[in-house]
């Protein structure tokens, strides 16, 4: 799957976040630091916490996704953006560390090193996912941008909504900026809502998806991966112990096995 194309423009690898990357939703799980913080009240991080178990069990549609959105608005008015990116810099590494999966690590340094350009995409504020784009290794970014006004407080409206055919829109806006081969290039999700994202691409690729996307996967012959193993990032964490470096292997082989398989679907 990751044989050499005679295209001449290049190509690029999409990876949406939440678990695709990560192991949970990105925006969910900076609900504690924020109602530490005094961002949010004890009833706004009860509804983020079953929101996290909902979105961990059933996934989530678009109406689920819109409804979140609006939420999401309503909560962060007010803010000031600088002090959520102080927040999610000082969080990252409890926060983000224990939920990254390693075969996708493994996959992100694969594409890097046939030479694509690897994005991280998602509906979640560019505030938080940036930070966690950053902390594993992969610096463009496409994601919900909120406006905000001259004090740099948010705004209840969004200057961009990466989410379903906002996302497809994204990446064909950045291919014709960047001059990206779509047709070369990947893209990796777990929800239906992404459809239009794994269609905007020539390699689309289900990752631990829910019931819908696996039908559509199955139906159209695209390749079905399943992220298992979520583990701990960067020098400045505990040297693992022997059986973390076994589980990790293990992760790594895992991830190997993937994209032999997907060679051979490709042919």
């Amino acid at each position: 799957m990751f044989a050499d194309t005679l295209s001449t423009m290049q190509q690029a690898a999409f990876f949406d976040l939440d678990k695709t990357v990560i192991a949970r939703s990105s925006t969910l799980a900076f609900g504690k630091p924020l109602y530490k913080a005094g961002l949010v009240g004890r009833g706004a991080l009860m509804k983020m916490a079953l929101g996290q178990i909902f979105y961990l069990v059933f996934g989530a549609d678009e109406d689920t996704m819109e409804r979140a959105r609006d939420a999401l608005l309503t909560t962060i008015s007010g803010w000031k953006r600088s002090d959520i990116e102080r927040l999610v810099e000082e969080t990252l590494e409890t926060i983000a560390d224990p939920m990254v999966y390693a075969e996708a690590l493994f996959l992100i340094d694969e594409h890097k090193r046939q030479g694509r350009r690897v994005f991280i995409i998602s509906a979640s504020p560019e505030e938080i996912v940036r930070p966690i784009s950053r902390h594993i290794g992969v610096d463009e970014v496409i994601a919900t941008k909120v406006k905000v006004d001259a004090d740099g407080r948010y705004l209840p409206e969004l200057e961009r909504y990466a989410m379903g055919e906002g996302k497809a829109e994204a990446i064909r806006d950045v291919a014709a900026a960047e001059g990206l081969d779509l047709e070369g290039s990947y893209a990796y999700s777990d929800s239906i809502t992404d459809l239009p994202m794994l269609e905007a691409v020539g390699h689309p690729v289900a990752v631990n998806p829910e019931r819908d996307l696996r039908k559509v996967a199955e139906e159209r012959g695209w390749p079905i991966l399943e992220f298992q193993r979520p583990v701990t990032l960067g020098p400045r964490l505990p040297r693992p112990s022997a059986l973390a470096g076994v589980v990790v292997a293990a992760a790594v082989g895992a991830a190997v096995t993937a994209v032999v398989l997907m060679k051979r679907r490709s042919r």
